[in-house]
């Protein structure tokens, strides 16, 4: 008699902790998966922001007409927006309550660390899952393929003669949860490499920004100051 050894006769034929292993790897892979589309979303819109906005700044414009622009929908900015704003308003606010360069200045720095702490936490949100989806998923597999070939031995054990079509589909069931486990995985550590290597580059390109922008502040407290002593 030929043993049925379709994937999906398999998984049915699976003991139940067998079964429950391959439904973790499986919420999970959806999750990964979910999780990933996700992020390419939100990293494709933050360059595409981000070249936006540098495009507009360095054209030459009036930062105060930026500010202006920007200033209605400050609840939804985003990325280098959302540093700008946030330098420049407390720069504003701060130039209205005290003629000291320095606390101005620094005030407008510290704003703009903060901004620039949070969007680095809205770009990295997701990757701590993915990170541990494609470490522990191949353990978890491997938990389901151990405990289904002990149980296909112990199986074993209770007839007088083994053969392999005895031993085949206990083993092949087992497997599957390495190669669930591994299916899950693989996508996951792919992608957290590369959302990793891309969300570098996009907080390199923030923190350029908001050192070329204090430089800007700088220049433009000093300007005043001399103008003031003329």
């Amino acid at each position: 008699m030929q043993a049925d050894l379709s994937f999906l006769h398999l998984i049915r034929e699976a003991s139940p902790i067998v079964q429950g292993v391959m439904a973790i790897l499986v919420i999970a892979s959806v999750m990964s998966w979910s999780t990933i589309a996700v992020k390419i979303f939100q990293l494709r819109r933050a360059r595409r922001d981000a070249n936006s906005f540098e495009d507009t700044f360095w054209a030459g414009g009036d930062v105060s007409d930026i500010y202006r622009v920007l200033k209605p929908r400050r609840a939804s900015l985003r990325g280098l927006e959302r540093v700008f704003e946030a330098g420049f308003s407390e720069y504003g606010r701060l130039a209205r309550r005290s003629t000291d360069n320095d606390v101005i200045f620094n005030g407008s720095q510290r704003s703009m660390r903060l901004a620039l702490s949070r969007e680095t936490d809205d770009l990295e949100n997701g990757l701590a899952f993915l990170a541990t989806v494609g470490s522990v998923s191949p353990y978890i597999g491997l938990f389901g393929t151990v405990w289904g070939i002990m149980n296909s031995f112990r199986a074993l054990g209770n007839v007088q003669q083994a053969t392999l079509a005895m031993v085949a589909p206990g083993i092949a069931e087992a497997l599957i949860a390495t190669a669930i486990g591994l299916f899950a995985a693989i996508p996951a550590v792919i992608f957290y490499n590369r959302f990793a290597n891309s969300i570098d580059r996009l907080i390199n390109r923030y923190e350029n920004f908001s050192e070329e922008f204090c430089n800007l502040l700088n220049r433009q407290l000093h300007a005043g100051r001399q103008q003031g002593d003329i």
